[in-house]
């Protein structure tokens, strides 16, 4: 089984690909996967461009800002936990691990934005 990455966790592929099968049938599968792919694509360019309308650089820049803030807080917080030297208790954890979380999920949400743009999902407009 294979796996895709993407950014910072791995999906299994689980797509059953027969091998055995007559090159005719091979071909009307083949058709039907591609309408499926079709519908999924013309789903995602509806439902993501109505809740998001066009999005334009200035956008991305916001987003990208406040990623790096959020990983610089994060790196920060471990930073400051580790000058006493001391192992970090129960609440300094829970407060860097928000911090990553942050970080995290931000980052993955600039990388799902980039996705839909350059899918045709989102429209790009120009910048200024």
């Amino acid at each position: 089984m294979s796996t895709i990455q993407s950014s910072s966790y791995r999906r299994a592929r689980d797509h059953f690909e027969p091998q055995d099968i007559d090159p005719h049938e091979q071909r009307r599968l083949r058709g039907l996967m591609e309408q499926i792919d079709y519908t999924a694509y013309v789903s995602n360019r509806e439902v993501v461009g109505q809740m998001l309308a066009s999005i334009d650089p200035a956008h991305f820049q916001r987003l990208a800002v406040t990623a790096a803030t959020a990983r610089a807080k994060w790196v920060a917080e471990a930073l400051r936990q580790s000058e006493s030297g001391a192992p970090s208790t129960p609440d300094q954890v829970a407060r860097l691990t928000a911090y990553r979380t942050a970080y995290e999920e931000l980052a993955e949400a600039y990388e799902g934005l980039r996705r839909m743009v350059e899918r045709g999902y989102i429209p790009m407009k120009a910048p200024a």
